[in-house]
C-alpha cells in the first residue's frame, strides 16, 4: 500500500499497486472469499470504480456473474438509485440496472475500501430494495468507523487487514510509513 500525497479529496491510503501483481491480486481475492466457502452466492456486484477490480476477479474465482454498482448517470439502462454521502461528506448517488436482482438472490458486495461505511450502505440497500439477498461484503480493508462497525456487525465482512494492524488502520497511521528511524 501507498499512502496518500495528493490530499483530503483521497483516500488515505491507497492498495491498488497490489492489483499490478497477478500473485498478490489472486491472494487478496483468495483472503476475500475464505469467509464465504460455505455460502451461496448467485452474484458478485462490484462498487464503482475500485470495487469493479476485485469484484470481477472474484465473480471468476466463483465462476459467477458480475454486476456494476455505478456512479449515478453511467448506465444507458433503466436503473434503481440511492443517494449517499461519500468519505469525503461529498454527496453523490449509485444506480444499478434494474434488469438484474431478482428476489432472493443472494449477493456478495465488493468494493476496495470501507471508510465511512456511506457507499457500501447505499450498495446494500440498492440490493435490498429489488428484493435480493446481502451475501456477504468485502473489501481490502473495512475501517472500524461507525459505519465500518454498522456493516461488520448487521454483515458477515471479510477484508485483508490482519488484526494485529486494524489499530493502526483505524488512526489513518501505519507504523510501516514512519520508515526504520522513526
Amino acid at each position: 500500500m501507498a499512502p496518500n500525497i495528493k490530499g483530503p479529496m483521497f483516500a488515505w491510503l491507497d492498495p491498488s499497486r497490489l492489483y499490478c501483481n497477478p500473485q498478490a491480486l489472486a491472494d487478496c481475492v483468495q483472503d476475500l472469499l475464505r469467509p464465504f466457502h460455505d455460502d451461496t452466492i448467485d452474484l458478485v456486484a462490484g462498487i464503482d470504480a475500485m470495487g469493479f477490480i476485485l469484484g470481477a476477479s472474484a465473480a471468476i474465482t466463483l465462476g459467477k456473474g458480475f454486476l456494476v454498482l455505478r456512479k449515478a448517470g453511467h448506465l444507458c439502462v433503466a436503473t434503481r438509485s440511492q443517494s449517499y454521502s461519500d468519505y469525503t461528506g461529498k454527496e453523490k448517488t449509485m444506480e444499478v440496472r434494474v434488469d438484474v436482482l431478482k428476489p432472493g438472490m443472494r449477493v456478495l458486495l465488493i468494493d476496495q475500501w470501507i471508510e465511512t461505511g456511506g457507499t457500501m450502505k447505499a450498495a446494500i440497500q440498492l440490493v435490498e430494495k429489488q428484493g435480493a439477498t446481502v451475501a456477504g461484503v468485502a473489501a481490502v480493508a473495512i475501517e472500524n468507523s461507525e459505519g465500518g462497525k454498522w456493516i461488520k456487525e448487521h454483515y458477515k465482512a471479510s477484508h485483508c487487514i490482519p488484526e494485529e494492524l486494524q489499530g493502526q488502520l483505524d488512526r489513518r497511521n501505519l507504523d510501516f510509513f514512519k520508515g526504520p528511524n522513526n
